[in-house]
């Protein structure tokens, strides 16, 4: 076996792709690739990370989505123009990772403008073709327009699913209430609702809201109650205002804006057509609630949809969270943490979201060990090439340790006092109290300051700890811009569908927590199936079964039964 790439060409190339993510927002998995010059060892170490993360090499005949430029502007200019020459729409990402010297002329195509915060448009070359450096600090946009833009253009599913929202005239008169992190894609989804006839409030928690895009909102004229600096009291407040404008669906993530009109607003819910969950944690208590028969709506288990789990939890969640993580970790003083190229890490759950986390920090060439009470999980950790053990025992010697799970107190104060001084502990999506601070500050521990959002955990006989960032929050969406943008449009065409199935049907519902409709889920798979460039297979019954007749069952395996 070949060996792997050094550590310092490692880092390198990690670093290249998570700023590619940074700054576009978008996502690695399922991209065609192509890689251009460089050194052969930057080249290979580039390539095993972009496959390993789920992307592919295109086929000399096929078109490419992502060009990276790794050797002089000699090399990249030709291909880029030939490149450029595309069917309109279909957008080609130029990423210039010039490990040393810039690899790509910007200044060769003409003008250019800047379409996202370190992204910029070519105009003259084509409208679909973008420059990206990955060695170059981006733009601030105070204004969020252009992220707003930028999200937009990558959301071809759900602006199709609205569009059929919007030409049914279904949303007419239907107010929704949208209670999500408050962000570009987010608020996009908002905007495509408004456009589709609805009229939309939006609300968000503090730590999830970015002010700019608020704004952007409210300057479209809708209404939003959300803001950064909100104290508790006033975040719910501005919750119950947004209850207060009487809305007949809600689109939660989390379900505490569900579960706060059942516990303030109780009799808003015969007036509500019902509402959608996107989130395992969210469906969690409102299973409970519909057991005790104490849920009073319906509420489509969007979630659930094949199309938002299996990708959604996997591969963004996945992407963002250990992107996001090691970002903070690259910001951390030298000398503060154990995190580095080829190091231990362990994930603690094994569902979607642990799966996606693992893929990408084995990608990335950590070796990780996966701790899951689940023995079947388990079991499918350990095939996928991991190693399993005891959360407490595994968190010894770990570099970096993710709690994937969902469950409060995951991380609790064993496995706290169990990790290493300067490992770094951090959740992927989660819940509040993931990692049990409140337990250890009972146990006399103290967190010292040592970064943004960074925090060192001190017990009272000892004089190193775990970092814990953000105070066990979602990391991925507290420090960077939640998901890929591409896998919040299935996420969300998955709402529009929840959205039509509560328009068409919510009197017939069950109060309880339904499923989302199949064909939801393969409208969303065949529209995402196009726009990555690939033709769909036809619906219908296998070939060997006319559509005209009915399958025969009967086994033929001792002779003609007939």
């Amino acid at each position: 076996m070949p060996p792997g790439p050094d550590p310092v060409t490692r880092s390198w190339a990690s670093a290249a792709v998570r700023r590619f993510a940074a700054v576009t927002n978008l996502l690695v998995a399922a991209r065609r690739f192509r890689i251009v010059g460089g050194d052969p060892r930057d080249a290979s170490a580039l390539h095993g990370l972009l496959t390993g993360l789920g992307a592919r090499p295109a086929a000399d005949h096929e078109p490419i989505d992502q060009l990276w430029c790794l050797g002089s502007p000699e090399d990249s200019t030709p291909v880029i123009e030939r490149e450029a020459d595309r069917p309109r729409g279909a957008t080609l990402i130029v990423i210039d990772a010039g490990r040393h010297l810039p690899a790509v002329d910007e200044d060769a195509f003409g003008p250019v403008v800047t379409a996202r915060p370190g992204v910029l448009g070519v105009p003259m070359l084509s409208d679909d073709v973008f420059l990206v450096s990955t060695g170059r600090d981006p733009e601030d946009d105070p204004a969020a327009d252009a992220r707003l833009r930028w999200a937009r253009r990558s959301m071809p599913v759900s602006r199709a699913v609205a569009a059929e929202l919007r030409d049914g005239g279904l949303l007419r008169g239907t107010r929704i209430g949208v209670a999500m992190f408050l962000e570009p894609k987010t608020a996009v989804l908002s905007l495509l609702l408004r456009d589709a006839g609805a009229e939309v409030v939006v609300y968000a928690h503090a730590d999830e809201t970015d002010d700019a895009v608020a704004a952007s909102l409210r300057a479209a004229g809708l209404t939003v109650h959300a803001s950064s600096t909100a104290s508790l009291p006033e975040q719910k407040a501005l919750a119950l205002a947004m209850l207060d404008s009487r809305p007949h669906i809600l689109l939660d993530d989390g379900s505490h804006v569900i579960r706060l009109a059942h516990q303030e607003r109780p009799d808003l819910l015969p007036t509500m057509l019902g509402a959608a969950e996107e989130t395992t944690s969210g469906l969690r208590p409102l299973r409970v609630m519909a057991s005790r028969g104490e849920l009073g709506i319906p509420v489509v288990a969007v979630n659930d949809a094949r199309t938002k789990t299996f990708f959604d939890n996997r591969y963004g969640t996945g992407q963002s969270t250990v992107f996001a993580v090691l970002d903070l970790v690259d910001g951390l003083p030298s000398g503060t943490h154990r995190v580095q190229p080829g190091g231990a890490a362990v994930v603690a759950g094994f569902g979607h979201v642990g799966e996606g986390v693992a893929l990408v920090l084995s990608a990335l060439g950590f070796r990780v060990t996966v701790a899951e009470t689940d023995p079947v999980r388990a079991l499918q950790a350990l095939f996928a090439g991991h190693a399993v053990a005891p959360l407490a025992e595994a968190v010894q010697d770990a570099d970096l340790v993710v709690s994937a799970t969902g469950v409060a107190d995951t991380i609790d104060l064993r496995v706290l006092r169990s990790c290493a001084d300067g490992a770094v502990v951090a959740v992927a999506g989660g819940v509040d109290h993931e990692v049990a601070l409140d337990d250890a500050r009972a146990a006399g521990a103290g967190l010292r300051p040592v970064g943004p959002k960074a925090e060192r955990l001190v017990f009272p006989d000892s004089e190193g700890g775990p970092i814990v960032l953000d105070r066990g929050g979602c990391i991925n969406i507290t420090a960077a811009e939640g998901n890929p943008i591409e896998i919040m449009d299935l996420s969300f065409a998955a709402q529009l569908g929840a959205v039509r199935m509560l328009l068409e049907r919510g009197d017939e519902l069950e109060r309880a927590v339904v499923p989302i409709d199949p064909a939801v889920d393969d409208a969303t798979a065949r529209t995402a199936l196009a726009a990555f460039g690939t033709r769909p297979v036809p619906p219908g019954l296998p070939a060997e079964h006319p559509a005209d007749r009915e399958p025969d069952v009967r086994t033929r395996r001792f002779g003609d039964p007939a």
